[in-house]
């Protein structure tokens, strides 16, 4: 079983990725005719992909082989 923090960044990963997705595939279309949202859309889509690119590395830090504790790994035992 995971620990709270590392569930709670792979969650905030999915939330953040569905914003984006929304950003890119919704809003960007319904403000074609408005400059100034297109921008505002533009400018939070990229800062949607900053912050999931640092949760992805936080994320693959807390997951590597060599980080994740003896408590934090389920063995399958036949």
């Amino acid at each position: 079983m995971i620990d709270n923090n590392l569930y709670n960044i792979m969650a905030q990963i999915v939330v953040e990725s569905k914003s984006l997705w929304r950003i890119k595939n919704e809003y960007m279309k319904d403000a074609l005719e408005d400059q100034e949202s297109q921008a505002l859309w533009v400018e939070l889509a990229k800062q949607k992909e900053i912050n999931l690119r640092k949760l992805e590395t936080l994320l693959r830090e807390r997951i590597s082989p060599n980080k994740v504790s003896e408590d934090r790994v389920n063995r399958f035992e036949p």
